[in-house]
């Protein structure tokens, strides 16, 4: 038997298809951001006189758009770049980025805000409008202009309320002749809660909104075939499974449009091929992964397939194996019947019409099961193709194969 340490060493020693894993995780900021061009340029827009005209306005601009469409890592690059373009014009301009979800009070933004300058604080405590005039002195001293991002604002609306949003975005109203030292961007994944605060505050915030949309089947395609190329070596992952994974989180195709939980599925298939020493991910390895990261849907799936007529479990039965066969994401409608027509003979069972396996299909579908769609470009002629997102699937195999079993028991 290998020891502990021949076990350890072969994980160590065996060759990684990852070039820099780290270019995947959530909190990385790439240099580039696809898809994400127009919303730099309202950025830029927005925040043109912290460059040209420094201290002449307090801006304050809004970022709104759900869950991993790139609002957090749109500001971050944006924040980095302006500071170094704002430098190279003698302007001292500082970045912070504070997550509100972590810390939801006035105390605990402004203390962040403190500990990112390096602004000395008194060892008592201080009150909130104490440490608030401690930061803009120091701003004043250093001749340094701020720009504040307050992410998941949403949390600090909620917690902080009305008051405290209207202590920042009116810092300089007593003050009209002051040099305006500090500008926001605030990120909130919808309006609703801003819609809470009073009419003044919330019009001051809505002066200056930036929409983010979910991404799409193509915004996808470009972030994942950017990213493949920074943290994967050479040769190690075809296209075919960065679309197919575009393809499940696309907003236009059915997905959340997600960029984060797209990556999270690159990430995780990834692992998957190097644990197994494949020097190739597949799209068996996406589809583990997508298992991983929703494991509700394949619990649900598992459920409904135990209800399913003995003819609809073998059209599926016949969709998994001829996937499995081919190790393509999807298949023509042509070979599922192939196969399903020897699964009828195999079973003792007159196959069904066409038509009816259509249905099947489209049932199957309907209840989230599979995957089917008309082909576009790279299929000559129209043709239904289907796939399964859930799996390992021999495991998913196996559990049809045990349910058709029970059925013919009847």
């Amino acid at each position: 038997m290998p020891s502990t340490w021949n076990i350890i060493k072969s994980v160590i020693d065996q060759p990684s298809i990852f070039k820099s894993k780290e270019k995947l995780y959530p909190e990385y900021v790439p240099s580039y951001l696809p898809r994400r061009e127009d919303e730099l340029k309202k950025l830029a827009s927005f925040f043109k006189t912290l460059v040209l005209e420094p201290g002449q306005i307090s801006q304050r601009v809004l970022i709104t758009g759900g869950v991993g469409v790139g609002k957090t890592a749109t500001a971050k690059r944006f924040g980095t770049d302006i500071k170094i373009l704002a430098r190279q014009r003698g302007v001292n301009l500082e970045y912070v980025h504070v997550n509100c979800h972590r810390g939801r009070s006035l105390s605990y933004v402004l203390q962040e805000v403190s500990r990112q300058l390096h602004i000395p604080i008194p060892p008592r405590g201080l009150s909130s409008n104490e440490m608030y005039e401690l930061i803009l002195k120091y701003l004043e001293k250093n001749n340094i202009y701020l720009l504040l991002t307050l992410d998941e604002f949403d949390y600090f609306v909620e917690a902080a309320g009305n008051d405290a949003v209207y202590f920042l975005i009116r810092t300089y109203d007593a003050q009209p002749d002051a040099t305006k030292r500090i500008s926001f961007i605030f990120i909130t994944r919808s309006l609703t809660t801003i819609s809470r605060l009073d009419a003044a505050t919330e019009s001051y915030l809505l002066k200056n909104t930036i929409k983010f949309n979910p991404y799409s089947y193509d915004d996808l395609y470009e972030i994942l075939k950017y990213r493949v190329d920074e943290a994967f070596y050479p040769d190690t992952i075809d296209d075919g499974v960065i679309e197919y994974i575009a393809r499940q989180e696309g907003a236009d195709t059915g997905g959340s449009g997600n960029a984060r939980l797209a990556l999270e599925i690159l990430l995780l298939a990834g692992a998957a091929a190097e644990n197994e020493g494949s020097p190739k991910v597949t799209i068996e390895h996406v589809r583990r992964a997508i298992s991983e990261t929703s494991p509700n849907i394949s619990i649900l799936v598992s459920d409904v397939i135990r209800y399913l007529p003995l003819h609809e479990l073998l059209v599926l039965l016949a969709i998994v194996r001829t996937l499995r066969r081919i190790k393509e994401p999807y298949v023509r409608m042509g070979e599922v019947e192939v196969e399903y027509r020897e699964l009828c003979s195999m079973y003792g069972e007159t196959p069904r019409k066409h038509t009816q396996v259509y249905e099947y299909v489209k049932d199957l579908k309907n209840r989230g099961i599979i995957e089917a769609y008309v082909s576009r470009k790279g299929y000559r002629g129209k043709s239904t193709l289907v796939g399964v997102s859930v799996g390992p699937l021999d495991d998913l195999e196996k559990y049809i194969l045990s349910i058709v079993e029970k059925v013919k028991e009847k």
